[in-house]
């Protein structure tokens, strides 16, 4: 199975550590992020990543080769030169995807308890064109779901700033959830990426597509995912390590 670790962030909120290193590269528990992620998906059956690098992305490649790949298929998407955002980055690597099964994309600063077996099943069964892990945290931001788990559109309960294509959408007859930074996507996607920039958010495109296409919410009962995207989530990230025997 195929796999996109997202790992070209600029990780501006983990200054100044990322100063001197990539956010993948810095450390909880006594491994980089890159390797927890590496780690978790080899063990679910993803044998074949490409991870994106931007941001001391040279530093990326010496710590894959330095640890002989993992022993499986990895390969890199340069955006050392651009930085393509969500969107642009999925639609860069679309050439590693070639063999039309749905791959799993992962953000390098998410640690879960999530099976992610569990999950690619689902979205197999589920048919849809992109599967999004989704929990009840606390946010600002928020997808909104219809009863039978299919995106609808999106909110920003601050701003008010609502996003959909569905006609006269009322964000309060939804379900509102949030992203965790985790999908599965079915290659069918990137025909709907070819007139798009080569830069873009992969949730505007998914709001773009969602009255015409199956965007699925998957959230797993006791599933626990930690953010580490900041400095003061560090030790909490050690303690959810910890606690959660990964």
């Amino acid at each position: 199975m195929k796999a996109m670790i997202f790992a070209a962030g600029l990780g501006s909120r983990l200054k100044p550590i990322t100063d001197t290193m990539p956010k993948a590269l810095v450390s909880v528990g006594g491994k980089p992020l890159l390797q927890h992620t590496i780690e978790k998906l080899k063990l679910a059956g993803f044998n074949e990543i490409i991870i994106n690098i931007h941001h001391f992305g040279e530093q990326i490649i010496d710590f894959v080769k330095s640890n002989n790949y993992f022993d499986i298929r990895i390969e890199f998407s340069d955006e050392r030169e651009n930085l393509l955002d969500t969107g642009g980055g999925i639609k860069k690597a679309s050439h590693f995807f070639d063999d039309d099964k749905p791959f799993l994309v992962h953000n390098v600063d998410i640690l879960s308890n999530i099976d992610l077996k569990d999950l690619y099943s689902y979205h197999i069964n589920n048919k849809s064109v992109a599967t999004l892990v989704c929990s009840d945290r606390n946010t600002l931001r928020y997808l909104c779901f219809d009863k039978d788990n299919f995106l609808r559109g999106w909110i920003n309960k601050k701003t008010r700033e609502i996003k959909s294509p569905v006609p006269n959408f009322k964000p309060v007859l939804y379900n509102h959830l949030a992203f965790s930074g985790i999908h599965i996507i079915s290659p069918f996607i990137f025909s709907h990426m070819q007139n798009m920039t080569d830069r873009f958010s992969i949730i505007d495109f998914y709001l773009s597509i969602c009255d015409h296409e199956k965007i699925s919410c998957y959230s797993a009962k006791n599933s626990q995912m930690i953010d580490v995207g900041k400095l003061e989530s560090l030790l909490l990230a050690e303690n959810f390590l910890s606690e959660s025997g990964l």
